[in-house]
């Protein structure tokens, strides 16, 4: 008797990314976690649901340097970080956190 083993597909984030409030949720936990390596990843994934080719033209920067930047393993100069979210269309804002406030 043959059985057939169910297909496990990959899962992959941004196959859920697909409108704004989606991916302002998805930033916002990556920041609020605090890990820089979390955020560039996160900011990757966004990156990849938009088109990373289209946005590495906006950045001015190379699609592959830019894949390597924003992975796992990626340490993307702040400079870039803010240049992927402005071609995105993406704005960070600062406000105070009152309960960690000196």
């Amino acid at each position: 008797m043959i059985v057939n083993k169910p297909k496990i597909e990959r899962y992959d984030v941004t196959d859920f990314l697909d409108d704004e409030e989606d991916v302002l949720a998805y930033l916002n936990a990556a920041f609020e976690d605090g890990h820089a390596d979390v955020v560039a990843q996160a900011i990757g994934n966004v990156a990849r649901a938009r088109g990373m080719s289209r946005i590495a033209k906006r950045c001015r920067l190379g699609r592959e340097s830019l894949y390597k930047s924003l992975s796992d393993r990626g340490n993307p100069e702040f400079r870039t970080i803010l240049s992927v979210l402005n071609a995105m269309g993406i704005r960070l804002r600062v406000e105070f956190d009152h309960n960690e406030r000196p």
